[in-house]
């Protein structure tokens, strides 16, 4: 059953309390006025009606949405795991009057807020980023006169991926799925043997070996990765075996783990054959990079310090009152993809969010990656008299003074992108998946925008 608002606040512990104690802090308490609009929970409603209509109004009660949007919200202002996060809610009086649990209630377990963020999705955050541009433009005195657009990369949470490292990786899994389809089946009972150490050994030595930067090491490191592959080959044959065994159980809950031991095996393959594609100088298309976060992709940024990121693009779009110098303005909801994509790939996109919440700019700014005939094109939908600006292009309309105007207002989204990932922790998706990290990107553009929304004047302009 869904529950949308928090028990009563001031019980009889509360009334207790010094006043000092019971007001938030400034920061908390613009927050909290932005968030007690009960339009906030709308996102919350929609969704449960529409993906558990029987569940709506039955069954066991859900954590109050209120105090869940407040949980979020600090967790990605303080960048706080869960754990952490319920702990240090439960043991502050003004975190907990935040988050409207009072004093003689059990604060949420982190399980709950976890899997939680899980069930709700990306298109709850996506709604309630909507929501909370739409409550600013009519309660605040927020106008979106200009727009800037950048891409950047959202890191996944995998270490640096070796072709070595990911046999490493698939041996140890096939064997500890292996292990668990035993387990549920006693009568599988051929023997898949654990070769976790042998290709361990051959890490090690692989890490010797690249001390010596000759051509002798080359060739060692040809064949010690490819003796690590033919040791994921064997297990695979051995997995085969025990599958072959499994399927003669038709139990649901054995049906599962076999399946989960199938994909894992699938996903082993595919690193035996990057690795075979490598050493043959062939191309690899759509490498895999983890076989814990099998959506991540290598993404090329040219930069000199980290050529190469491993995750997804993510397309950051804020709308802002002027162009001076120091605006900030609200942010879309974020537009991500695995991959490498061409910045206009996902243009598209963000133009359809300012006509869906009917926002048309009088002006735009864009990097030198957008293409000088997509971009107006795509813009017109929005606003056919829009300005545009795209840097290095010599035909930017205005006159010298106004072209330098839009390019440090384009300049600006760099130093909004670092405050994202600095204070929000929207550089490193701590979600598994593109699912997972789209998530994570819409919550921490939620928290920033709540933050940049609570302290605009109340009242219309």
């Amino acid at each position: 059953m869904l529950r949308l608002d928090a028990d009563q606040l001031d019980g009889l512990w509360e009334t207790l309390l010094p006043e000092a104690v019971r007001v938030l802090p400034a920061d908390l308490a613009q927050a909290d006025l932005l968030l007690a609009d009960p339009t906030l929970l709308e996102p919350f409603r929609a969704h449960w009606r529409a993906t558990c209509p029987a569940g709506f109004v039955d069954g066991r009660p859900t954590i109050p949405m209120q105090t869940y949007l407040r949980l979020m919200l600090l967790r990605h202002r303080c960048g706080w795991g869960y754990e952490t996060l319920v702990r240090e809610v439960a043991d502050s009086i003004h975190l907990r009057r935040f988050c409207r649990i009072p004093l003689h209630a059990a604060a949420p377990d982190e399980s709950t807020v976890r899997k939680l963020t899980r069930r709700l999705g990306p298109a709850v955050t996506d709604e309630l980023i909507r929501s909370l541009i739409t409550l600013a433009c009519r309660e605040r005195r927020f106008r979106a006169r200009a727009l800037r657009v950048d891409s950047t990369v959202v890191e996944a949470d995998v270490r640096y991926p070796t072709d070595a490292g990911l046999c490493a990786d698939a041996v140890r899994v096939i064997a500890r799925a292996a292990r668990r389809l035993q387990a549920a089946v006693p009568a599988a009972s051929a023997h898949l043997r654990d070769r976790s150490r042998a290709v361990g050994t051959r890490l090690r030595a692989l890490g010797r070996t690249l001390t010596r930067r000759t051509e002798e090491a080359k060739r060692s490191v040809q064949r010690l990765t490819e003796e690590a592959a033919a040791q994921v080959r064997a297990t695979i044959r051995e997995a085969r075996a025990l599958v072959r065994q499994a399927r003669r159980s038709r139990a649901p809950a054995r049906r599962s783990v076999r399946r989960e031991l199938e994909r894992v095996v699938g996903l082993a393959e595919r690193v035996i054959e990057q690795v075979r594609q490598r050493f043959a100088g062939l191309k690899i298309e759509g490498r895999l990079v983890s076989l814990f976060d099998t959506d991540a992709r290598p993404v090329r940024r040219g930069k000199l310090a980290q050529p190469t990121e491993f995750g997804y693009v993510v397309q950051l779009a804020e709308l802002t009152p002027h162009t001076r110098r120091g605006a900030r303005g609200l942010l879309l909801p974020p537009k991500l993809r695995a991959g490498s994509p061409h910045e206009n790939t996902l243009l598209p996109e963000t133009a359809s969010e300012l006509i869906r919440l009917e926002l048309r700019p009088r002006e735009a700014s864009f990097d030198a990656g957008f293409g000088t005939v997509a971009t107006p094109a795509t813009l017109a939908t929005v606003n056919p008299t829009m300005d545009l600006f795209i840097a290095g292009n010599a035909a930017n309309p205005g006159s010298r003074r106004t072209r330098r105007r839009r390019a440090r207002y384009r300049v600006g989204c760099e130093g909004r992108i670092a405050h994202l990932k600095r204070e929000y922790g929207a550089g490193r998706s701590r979600l598994k998946g593109e699912t997972g990290a789209r998530i994570w990107e819409g919550w921490a553009v939620f928290a920033y925008d709540l933050d940049t929304a609570a302290a605009l004047p109340i009242g219309t302009g």
